[in-house]
């Protein structure tokens, strides 16, 4: 019998050893200012899984096996690899990433006009992005602050599978795996903000696949280029080229910048923000609906998209998009400001043995995540998923959404 129990716990233990998962975390600073860096990559080199910092520069980045290194990167910062020993998995790291030196002697220089280098680009989508079909695990979040005040927080482990990048973005699909909101219970939250599309938006901003958006003919006539100074990513020297409304239309147009590797010449950043010069335009492209009585000011919208390079070709890798707007409540004389932030960041890829996500399973662009997913207090919610680790205000509004809602409970 005490034989048994020995060999059962000997099982148990092993099962325990199996489970274990490895968690390396820490901080990403300038290393002249000691300031956190925000939205830098850190990757597991082996096996490929990523992170992206938080606003404050933390990081978490967690996998079954123990990782011999990681990788961390961010834009005109030179990338930094560091070895990681068991220590590093009892202690967070300080990773001081250096400012970059741009160097362009050692590149071609294909042409001096910044349209026709766009257009090379676009020509060789088909060579520098994935021509087979990849399924990626993401996580996404979604916040809303009116003012200050966090009154809304959803997150979501999604699945997206995306085709290849000669083909459309038609078949490309997402599905929620895991998610939850927490939804402020404040009675004087008379105005609550939902986001069409959510999850689904990483597949219609994905500009390099989604060429109908942006890159095609049509719409760049609309714009005008400009030669900007050099960057760096991730010691990967960059072409930069902003584009600005060249026309009055009847709808509103973009200011940007598109990042396009010097060797490769793919894409591998773009930054859009809306034209708010015409408000008319840019409500008519932001708001799908508002309730009577409430005028709509919008202030911002802005998109981040940022591909990775693997030695072979680009994969996306980060989503962020921003709305600012004000809704402002007739013969009430109060005005609300809210700021929305969507983000996803990829934290790993499949290529072999993958199959389409099927339509019932599927996010529809015209759905919106508030509701989708369900109230969750669960304190291990994502302790087997990497995830964006939460800001410390984030971290605070959460504790004080929970509380509300125990509170309404009683």
């Amino acid at each position: 019998m005490k034989k048994a129990l020995v060999i059962l716990a000997t099982i148990m233990l092993c099962l325990q050893v199996c489970a274990q998962r490895f968690v390396v975390n820490g901080t990403v600073v300038d290393k002249k200012t000691g300031k956190g860096i925000a939205y830098a990559t850190v990757m597991a080199v082996a096996s490929g899984t990523t992170v992206v910092t938080n606003e404050e520069g933390d990081f978490s980045i967690k996998q079954e096996e123990r990782p011999q290194a990681i990788e961390v990167s961010h834009i005109n910062y030179q990338a930094q690899k560091i070895s990681i020993s068991e220590e590093h998995l009892n202690q967070p790291l300080n990773i001081q990433l250096t400012p970059a030196s741009i160097v362009l002697q050692e590149v071609n220089v294909w042409t001096n006009d910044p349209r026709q280098l766009v257009d090379i680009a676009i020509s060789k989508i088909k060579n520098n992005y994935s021509a087979t079909p990849v399924l990626y695990k993401g996580f996404y979040r979604e916040t809303v602050m009116k003012r200050q005040r966090f009154t809304y927080i959803a997150e979501a482990v999604v699945d997206m599978y995306k085709t290849p990048y000669n083909r459309g973005v038609g078949r490309d699909k997402v599905a929620i795996s895991k998610g939850r909101r927490l939804l402020s219970s404040k009675a004087g939250d008379t105005l609550s903000v939902k986001v069409m599309g959510g999850p689904a938006q990483p597949l219609l901003l994905d500009v390099v696949k989604n060429t109908p958006f942006l890159l095609n003919e049509q719409d760049l006539a609309n714009y005008t280029f400009t030669m900007e100074t050099p960057a760096v990513i991730g010691e990967r020297p960059q072409f930069v080229v902003a584009i600005s409304p060249k026309f009055i239309l009847d709808y509103a147009l973009y200011y940007g910048k598109f990042y396009i590797d010097c060797e490769t010449l793919a894409f591998t950043r773009v930054e859009l923000s809306l034209d708010m010069s015409d408000r008319d335009k840019a409500t008519a492209f932001m708001l799908v609906r508002k309730p009577a009585g409430v005028k709509f000011k919008p202030r911002e919208l802005s998109c981040l998209i940022d591909y990775r390079f693997n030695g072979k070709t680009c994969h996306i890798s980060y989503i962020r998009s921003t709305f600012r707007f004000s809704g402002d409540w007739k013969r009430r004389h109060f005005t609300s400001p809210f700021n929305v932030t969507c983000e996803m960041a990829v934290t790993d890829r499949k290529n072999d043995d993958i199959q389409p996500i099927q339509g019932r399973d599927s996010f529809d662009a015209h759905d919106s995540f508030y509701d989708k997913v369900d109230y969750f207090m669960d304190p291990d919610f994502w302790d087997d998923y990497n995830i964006i680790e939460p800001t410390e205000t984030l971290d605070k509004a959460v504790d004080k959404l929970l509380k509300r809602h125990k509170e309404t409970k009683r």
